[in-house]
């Protein structure tokens, strides 16, 4: 108990109660969690939930493609149950370990100067054994499916490791992110299916595209902090030609997931749910506005709506059937 506690000298920003920049006003982790839980709330992101909604989706969508492609019917509400457990907490662990990696850099930028570990409220020591913990949780929920879908989601962890690192050597951490993120697809059709296909493989990269597109327009917001501090990313190294380069990876995430629905044998309301998908997209280009912080968190928080179209056209595809 001790290692958890919180010990450091208080400030403005060691407060428990002291807001990161874009987490959800109100929001329930932090009015009625104790004050010394909610640190650790904020290392796992609860009170930003599009986090685990992004890499929620994916999951959902490949057990829904799955279901299609073995005739239709109801898709296990156990294993998507046990999604939505997992993604929330291989989020925060992800986002724990993300912390960890940057801590002498968030400090830097205003966004996350108050995020837990540079704002004091626990240590890098205390962070990584809640890591620990999280990551023993994730192995619970994993331990429920088949062993391939274990191997399968094991092996995520790999790319999860090396994600918070990227950001120092390439200009695209956001296709790390999103081999990462989308990791669910290919996760949600082998709980069914006990392998892969082709399927599920293009599922998985159309994922990777939709991830480079939300991940960019995010990135937008600190791109003069990671200029002054030495950080890359894909807002950085397209500066201007930001919206060319988002429109050429959402018609990417497009093509490829509705060639995984013809490949599954999908009928015409799952090719609705990516038509459907598709004009949200075009919605976020039009709204997109690089110089423009506050508008580009609106627009990347909107993309669990362009996710949940896609899954509701799958699973009512799949029941329709």
């Amino acid at each position: 108990m001790a290692l958890l506690m919180y010990t450091a000298p208080m400030t403005e920003a060691s407060r428990p109660d002291a807001r990161v920049a874009d987490a959800l006003p109100d929001h329930w982790a932090d009015r009625l969690l104790p004050p010394a839980a909610r640190p650790y709330a904020r290392l796992m992101r609860l009170e930003r939930p599009i986090g685990w909604w992004l890499l929620l989706l994916p999951c959902w969508w490949g057990l829904c493609l799955g279901q299609i492609a073995l005739g239709g019917g109801v898709p296990n509400p156990w294993y998507a149950a046990l999604f939505v457990i997992g993604a929330i907490i291989m989020r925060g662990a992800g986002c724990t370990l993300n912390d960890i990696a940057d801590r002498h850099f968030d400090g830097q930028v205003a966004r996350t100067r108050l995020r837990p570990i540079p704002a004091g409220q626990v240590s890098a020591v205390q962070a990584f054994a809640f890591l620990i913990v999280l990551c023993l949780l994730g192995l619970l929920v994993l331990l429920q499916f088949n062993w391939f879908t274990i191997f399968t989601g094991a092996a995520s962890l790999i790319v999860v490791a090396v994600y918070p690192f990227m950001k120092r050597i390439t200009y695209w951490p956001q296709a790390v992110l999103g081999l990462a993120f989308n990791w669910g697809a290919l996760v949600g059709w082998a709980a069914l299916h006990g392998g892969l296909s082709l399927a599920p493989l293009l599922l998985y990269a159309g994922g990777v595209a939709w991830t480079l597109a939300y991940d960019t327009i995010y990135a937008h917001q600190d791109k003069e902090d990671d200029a002054l501090i030495g950080v890359k990313s894909t807002a950085l190294k397209f500066g201007d030609r930001s919206l060319a380069w988002l429109a050429l990876f959402f018609a990417l995430a497009i093509l490829l997931i509705d060639a995984a629905v013809w490949l599954a044998g999908g009928g015409i309301i799952a090719h609705c749910g990516v038509a459907g998908a598709a004009l949200h997209a075009a919605w976020q280009l039009a709204r997109f506005d690089a110089d423009h912080p506050a508008r580009c968190l609106e627009v990347f928080r909107s993309n669990r709506i362009f996710g949940l179209i896609i899954t509701f056209g799958l699973l009512l595809d799949s029941l329709l059937t």
